[in-house]
């Protein structure tokens, strides 16, 4: 069902590596954040959840003005600015404590965060669809869910490891806040692992195939 010839795609292999890197970051960062918010920081499961509809927002608004603006200059800048934003985000929610109000934690590391991700996700969509023949759009679409999916499964499953928090002691509010500032560090080296791969191997010129 998978034609691997696919793959010997340059253009499209890069879009995947970038997905990887960007959408386990993502997945990793919404589900340690939310958990954080309720754990350590005291929020109900309401607040923490509300708490990141500003991401939401910023992406219902932007998303169609990053694919233009892809279309207009190529995907390479956009898909390298991005993960580079996403990751000051990302950093910034490390000064996140509890009693801090969320108009001066919460409030700006998710804006940082959500003014990424508009620029990565259309654009690299666009990328993996112009560097498939037409007759393989719905099979490069899917590789590339795929691994946005997979990506985010092992990140859910590793970072809480790799922060020192797995098991019992991810409902320590103590130990999840140094595990949390150790995920988050984590994430942000993914973002700009993902913008290197994007700038070193995104052809800025990709998305005019699929224009014409």
């Amino acid at each position: 069902m998978m034609p691997l010839s696919i793959f010997s795609s340059r253009q499209f292999t890069a879009a995947n590596l970038v997905t990887l890197a960007v959408y386990a970051a993502l997945s990793g960062v919404f589900f340690l954040l939310a958990s954080y918010l309720q754990i350590t920081v005291g929020y109900t499961p309401l607040e923490a959840g509300a708490a990141t509809l500003p991401v939401t927002l910023i992406m219902l608004l932007l998303s169609a003005r990053s694919g233009a603006l892809a279309q207009r200059i190529g995907a390479r800048l956009p898909l390298t600015v991005g993960p580079i934003v996403m990751a000051a985000g990302t950093l910034l929610m490390l000064r996140i404590d509890p009693g801090d109000p969320y108009a001066t934690s919460v409030l700006p590391a998710g804006g940082v965060f959500g003014l990424g991700l508009p620029l990565v996700v259309a654009p690299v969509t666009a990328t993996v669809l112009a560097a498939a023949a037409a007759r393989h759009s719905g099979v490069a679409s899917g590789i590339n869910n795929a691994v946005a999916r997979v990506a985010g499964l092992i990140a859910v499953a590793v970072l809480p490891v790799v922060g020192g928090i797995a098991g019992d002691a991810f409902y320590g509010p103590g130990q999840l806040a140094d595990g949390f500032e150790i995920a988050m560090v984590v994430s942000a080296g993914l973002l700009v692992i993902g913008a290197a791969i994007a700038w070193l191997t995104i052809d800025s010129h990709i998305l005019e195939a699929e224009r014409s």
